[in-house]
């Protein structure tokens, strides 16, 4: 079984984060060490590389790190910088017809998800955010009504730069607005490639891919699978195995055919994401479809979704747990 779990820490590291990292820290090691000790950055390098791009996290950053034990290797692992290089799946789409909202779908192998809804205040703006890597994120939305969200841009090349857990998290810190992001994502350095979706409650949204090896570049469409464009035109495939085994194509024209649609609503693209191609059955797929997040940017909330069942919060009201079957995986 799955156990997602809400936790708000507010403006602190809290001994339940403490805990959590305690708990998650040998499978997170193991991880972080496939390529060995040596392939990953030293503890003044990723501290460095910190304190040049994200400045305001550095606080929060030198407190986790006390809170793990001060060890270097928790040290360098919490950085996020230069990570082992991670592949995944994911979709995403904004609608701003009549609402503010960023839709995604979590598609990866159940038991390496870290299924924590975590709200805080770290940096003076609340924020409610799926976790990555303890402070990482994969999406969420903070108290100025910005949603952002990822999916891999469908590309093999690694590069020195930040996992897009922790690039997620300081937008969701730093930035008030789709511009504020989009000028971030510009300057920031990442790892490895990835579609980011950005929306707010003024009606804006955007997607922007980055990359390690290209300048980031805002595609002009409203939904994203695992491909990229590079800024110059239609989404090209440039790793097919992988636009195979993910079914990016399929997904990706469902998605465009969702909102496309002139009749389409919110409930009618969110029902595109919860049936197939867009979901799917992680006993069937090497990277199913875990949870689907939908975040209003008008409200704060989020909705955490599956077929058969919906997990309501919102930045205000955070706690509680859902468990939830872990389907198995299939063979690559």
């Amino acid at each position: 079984m799955l156990t997602f779990r809400a936790l708000d820490v507010g403006p602190w590291v809290s001994p339940s984060l403490s805990a959590s990292f305690a708990a998650a820290w040998p499978s997170y090691r193991t991880w972080f060490l496939r390529e060995g000790t040596d392939a990953r950055p030293s503890y003044a390098d990723s501290r460095a590389a910190l304190a040049w791009h994200m400045p305001e996290l550095l606080g929060t950053y030198d407190a986790l790190v006390a809170s793990a034990g001060g060890g270097d290797l928790e040290a360098r692992f919490l950085s996020h910088w230069c990570p082992p290089p991670v592949v995944t799946a994911c979709s995403l789409a904004t609608w701003d017809r009549d609402a503010h909202l960023l839709v995604r779908s979590y598609d990866y192998p159940p038991m390496l998800c870290d299924t924590t809804v975590l709200a805080s205040s770290w940096t003076g703006t609340r924020v409610l955010a799926m976790s990555d890597c303890l402070w990482g994120a994969v999406d969420g939305v903070n108290a100025h009504g910005l949603a952002v969200a990822i999916a891999f841009g469908g590309r093999p090349v690694v590069g020195t730069g930040f996992g897009i857990g922790l690039v997620v998290r300081y937008l969701l810190e730093v930035a008030g607005d789709v511009g504020e992001a989009v000028a971030v994502l510009a300057r920031m350095p990442v790892s490895m490639s990835y579609n980011v979706a950005l929306a707010d409650r003024g009606g804006a949204s955007a997607i922007v891919e980055v990359a390690p090896d290209l300048p980031a570049a805002l595609t002009g469409r409203r939904t994203a699978a695992n491909r990229q464009s590079h800024g110059v035109g239609p989404t090209v495939t440039e790793w097919s195995d992988y636009a195979r085994r993910s079914g990016t194509l399929e997904r990706e024209a469902a998605l465009e055919a969702a909102v496309a649609e002139t009749s389409a609503t919110p409930s009618s693209l969110i029902g595109t994401f919860l049936t197939a191609p867009v979901q799917r059955d992680p006993a069937l797929h090497e990277w199913g479809t875990v949870f689907t997040s939908v975040y209003d940017c008008d409200a704060g909330t989020l909705d955490v979704l599956w077929p058969d069942d919906a997990w309501h919060l919102s930045l205000w009201d955070v706690g509680g747990v859902r468990v939830r079957p872990a389907a198995g995986v299939a063979a690559a």
